[in-house]
């Protein structure tokens, strides 16, 4: 790709809320790629990531694909683990405070984290750090400097502080040090780009390009990029929702999940979450405009790259092949799993049992939603006496071999 095919790409899936903002960033990135040509030199590319949770889901990936864009141009990728700003936790997308993590939580949390942002990105070539190397060794002076750059009145035009200060709910002193923590991650790094999500806009743009400039640094470029829905096509995916796809999943489920999102949402997903250029989703979607490119053939293309990342070739095409068989030709998987059921269970027994339920509740309301069936009928009484073997279909996409022990 030449230049300006390097910039589009790379820009695309960002939002600024601000198209003067925008342009000043691809302006700039433009400038630094172009000189990085010219010198041969790479551009330093970080992720900071707070490893709060070990449970991520395919929202949290989002600016990890970015990172391996560029990481696939050639340049340098630091992955930074948050073990120091943790310890606080980013009030970035909160509107109330964070609970405090101990420095055990956010060591364990660090570990799984990091064997799932290495599906993406190419670990040989990734450079990993964790902030308390330079974080711990802060002064309080030094504190005191990089404070001075800023006042209370930036923070409190923060959409979260401000909801929170007018409703009357306490704003901790503590919680403002975050940016700050992050702006001299930056610095240390001596990045020439940031990664984040539109909650990081004040910490990369506000916080981190003021306080690079003011210790005399070239202010790194922020690369912001959207925000994935969820399975809904709409709200941000979550898994408190329930609209997530999970990455600690296989890639049948995953497959079937996107295919689930609505047609809406597709853009958001080929900017977001493929490896496909920024001329590769323009042609996509211009077909898709003219009708030469079916929706359902187009989700199955997003649906198939999305799992190769993370499963490989040859599992992705095996789930578009069950796919199409199960819900597009009716019929049933192959090698389904095998559950014993006792004799007197009944059909709540064995869904919680064969794990196709998590609770009796939610076990219960799957039957009287019609969403059980044995053999193609559905299984209307929770509480009757498991009829006997066959396929069991819980959904759209469980399936389990029912076979009678004594």
């Amino acid at each position: 790709m030449n230049i300006n095919e390097q910039a589009a790409t790379l820009m695309q899936g960002t939002e600024y809320g601000d198209q003067q903002l925008q342009r000043a960033m691809e302006a700039e990135l433009r400038e630094r790629l172009l000189d990085a040509e010219k010198t041969g030199n790479k551009l330093r590319v970080y992720l900071g990531i707070d490893p709060r949770t070990t449970d991520l889901h395919l929202g949290h990936t989002i600016p990890l694909r970015k990172l391996r864009q560029f990481q696939d141009l050639g340049h340098h990728i630091i992955f930074v683990v948050g073990t120091y700003t943790s310890l606080i936790g980013d009030p970035s997308d909160q509107d109330k405070l964070r609970p405090l993590l101990t420095q055990e939580q956010v060591e364990e949390n660090a570990r799984t984290y990091a064997e799932q942002a290495f599906r993406v990105l190419n670990k040989e070539k990734t450079e990993v750090r964790y902030n308390g190397e330079w974080l711990s060794k802060v002064t309080f002076a030094d504190l005191i400097g990089f404070a001075s750059n800023f006042t209370i009145q930036q923070f409190l035009t923060r959409e979260n502080f401000h909801l929170r200060w007018e409703k009357g709910d306490p704003v901790y002193l503590h919680e403002t040090f975050y940016s700050i923590m992050q702006a001299y991650d930056a610095y240390v790094l001596k990045a020439d780009v940031q990664v984040g999500g539109t909650d990081q806009l004040f910490n990369i743009i506000t916080a981190g390009r003021k306080l690079m400039t003011a210790l005399g640094a070239k202010p790194n470029i922020g690369i912001i990029m959207g925000i994935l829905p969820g399975t809904d096509g709409v709200i941000r995916m979550s898994k408190s929702l329930g609209n997530h796809i999970p990455l600690n999943t296989d890639a049948h489920d995953m497959f079937g999940k996107v295919m689930s999102v609505p047609d809406i949402a597709m853009g958001s997903y080929m900017r977001l979450t493929t490896r496909w250029t920024a001329s590769q989703i323009a042609a996509k979607e211009k077909a898709l405009a003219d009708g030469s490119l079916h929706p359902r053939d187009a989700k199955t293309e997003i649906a198939t790259e999305i799992t190769e990342i993370f499963y490989g070739a040859e599992a992705a095409k095996a789930a578009r092949e069950q796919f199409a068989r199960v819900f597009q030709q009716g019929d049933v998987p192959e090698d389904l799993p095998v559950f014993k059921a006792k004799a007197k269970q009944t059909v709540l027994d064995v869904l919680i049992a064969a794990k196709l339920a998590k609770s009796k509740s939610a076990a219960r309301r799957l039957v009287e939603q019609g969403g059980v069936r044995l053999d193609g009928k559905a299984l209307q009484d929770p509480n009757q006496v498991f009829p006997g073997p066959g396929v069991l279909r819980v959904g759209k996409r469980r399936f389990v071999n029912v076979e009678m022990s004594g």
